[in-house]
């Protein structure tokens, strides 16, 4: 699967996944310095589907080339439903998600890549991806069959020695047939634990924690959003209520077991 790679290696870079439309996660991790000061900062998808899609992306566009955008799943699936080419979506406030964007917005999303490479400091040639290099919404978990990680990687490059994924919304670091995969797990809805997750990269990879005040950011989201049901929403996602057992008993189908 040949991907275009940045030809010069740059020293750092943050990865954001799964930000879900929540500004008050996404400006705290913006705010931290290892964010504010990175070369980088790569965008693995799902990024406006939540309670302030619009703030989101607005927010995301002031970071100009530093931003490395990738489509997500969540992202295909607003603009599919603002397109007409499709009457609904599983997630309940996507729809609504959706009827914020502004057309410049949609038009954005829907040219966004599904993957990105970038060539860094210490790690090589990093492929991002939104679930799997192949796929916006497969998924692969911390503890994947290796043989289910061989049929993923099958078209990679054998350049690529790292693949850094979103989706699941719980991050981790593993081996797999000796490439390293990083899931950096979710800014703005994480399962298993509360806080905006995400990851550093360069010249090692490092899994970081925001620590969030989830009740004013609940406040704020309540007060703000004009989502119908922000509350409930916050309250669930913010509190990271799915633990981690619960969503990969609930992931284990879809990842073949």
């Amino acid at each position: 699967m040949p991907t275009p790679a940045m030809p010069t290696p740059v020293d750092r870079v943050a990865v954001l996944s799964d930000i879900h439309g929540v500004l008050p996660a996404l400006e705290a991790v913006l705010a931290e310095p290892d964010v504010a000061t990175a070369d980088r900062i790569v965008l693995t998808g799902d990024i406006s589907a939540g309670p302030q899609p619009v703030e989101v992306l607005d927010l995301l566009a002031k970071l100009g080339d530093r931003a490395v955008w990738i489509s997500g799943n969540a992202d295909r699936e607003l603009v599919e439903y603002r397109r007409g080419r499709r009457t609904s979506i599983p997630d309940p406030i996507a729809p609504w998600a959706a009827d914020q964007l502004r057309d410049d917005q949609v038009d954005f999303l829907a040219g966004l890549p599904k993957t990105r490479a970038l060539s860094i400091a210490g790690l090589g040639e990093v492929l991002f991806c939104h679930a799997t290099p192949r796929d916006d919404e497969e998924v692969v978990l911390v503890d994947s069959r290796l043989a289910r990680w061989a049929e993923i990687f099958a078209d990679l490059d054998g350049t690529v020695r790292t693949v850094v994924c979103g989706h699941t919304h719980m991050p981790f670091v593993r081996l797999a047939h000796g490439r390293q995969v990083v899931n950096p797990g979710s800014v703005g809805m994480p399962y298993g634990r509360p806080g905006a997750h995400w990851s550093l990269l360069g010249p090692g990879v490092s899994l970081r924690t925001t620590p969030l005040d989830i009740p004013a950011a609940t406040a704020r989201l309540t007060r703000e959003s004009g989502y119908p049901e922000i509350a409930e929403w916050a309250d669930y996602f913010l509190n990271a209520r799915a633990t981690d057992a619960e969503v990969i008993e609930a992931f284990g189908p879809r990842d073949g077991r």
